[in-house]
């Protein structure tokens, strides 16, 4: 195929890219760079059959115009600073929603068919039914970017109904691994860089979450792709496990060899938008054959030795 992936240069755009090139495809990349990085594309510019536009996707004709000619949209670029998502309220809306509108018309005017949509598990907001399936209704959303991602699975689910479009989409947990940008691994890692006696934790400690390592993830996209036939396709994607972030940042310390002073927060919940507990229901995509290679505690690790020997080399 000739693939392209929009946030090409991100966290989980990268690691794609490198996974489809390996497997023969060609890759059309499109990123804007505001989150991205060049280095993330240090593998894939050894491809010849690889190419990458500096772009927005809220510019229409300009993804009209790159494109053409590609067989298979991933589209993955997002605003997904759940956190801060507030501040700026206006950027869920263009990045996710928007962009999401713009990437379905350029698709349209190209007369291509297919795109894999990178969702999240936050669309299921403060869900009472855990492990949640892809069955659970949507209760009300709690996240500006939890709604935005409703709203692009909709346009995306109506654009396969009205001009016979085919999608999978993946609701992602959080994510762990080569080329992680943000989260609470770097967080702990900064804070611990800065002062490894202490440790500040958002909230209480008490909040449990799945995680999924990008290698993981990245096989049950090609997998979910490959087997899933239905004119929308819905998986969840994670882990068949959860930590709390107490646990989380008892995984870092050790790992690091520290003992700090564990300093919690008064609140049960990191920011306005988080959930007490997200663990996804991931029996739909296993019975296709997916199986999570790594635990969450050995995800953690392999995050927190990319961190280590980025620094070894910006050290250089």
């Amino acid at each position: 195929m000739k693939c392209f992936i929009t946030g090409v240069a991100g966290f989980v755009g990268s690691n794609l890219a490198d996974r489809l090139l390996k497997d023969g495809h060609d890759v059309v990349g499109y990123d804007n760079f505001t989150t991205g990085s060049l280095k993330n594309l240090e593998v894939a510019r050894t491809y010849p059959n690889f190419r990458c536009a500096k772009a927005d996707i809220l510019d229409l004709r300009k993804l009209e115009l790159v494109m053409t000619g590609c067989d298979f949209v991933f589209h993955l670029a997002a605003n997904a600073d759940v956190r801060h998502g507030l501040k700026h309220p206006a950027r869920d809306l263009e990045q996710n929603t928007i962009g999401t509108f713009n990437v379905l018309e350029a698709m349209r005017t190209n007369e291509i068919k297919k795109i894999a949509f990178s969702s999240t598990g936050s669309v299921y907001g403060k869900n009472p039914f855990i492990p949640t399936t892809e069955k659970e209704g949507f209760p009300i959303q709690n996240s500006l970017y939890g709604a935005s991602k409703v709203a692009g699975e909709a346009l995306i689910q109506a654009y396969c109904e009205g001009y016979g479009f085919q999608s999978w989409i993946f609701r992602f947990v959080s994510l762990l691994g080569k080329r992680y940008s943000h989260g609470f691994v770097v967080d702990f890692y900064n804070k611990l860089k800065t002062n490894p006696k202490r440790l500040d934790v958002l909230g209480d400690g008490t909040v449990k979450k799945s995680y999924l390592s990008i290698g993981d993830c990245i096989g049950g996209i090609i997998l979910g792709v490959e087997k899933g036939k239905d004119p929308v396709n819905v998986f969840n994607l994670g882990a068949n496990e959860f930590m709390s972030v107490k646990e989380c940042a008892e995984t870092v310390t050790s790992y690091l060899r520290l003992s700090p002073d564990f300093c919690y927060g008064e609140e049960k919940f990191g920011w306005i938008g988080d959930a007490p507990f997200i663990f996804l229901d991931c029996e739909k995509i296993r019975k296709l054959g997916f199986r999570p290679t790594s635990t969450i505690a050995e995800s953690i690790e392999d995050t927190l030795d990319y961190l280590i020997n980025q620094d070894c080399e910006n050290s250089l």
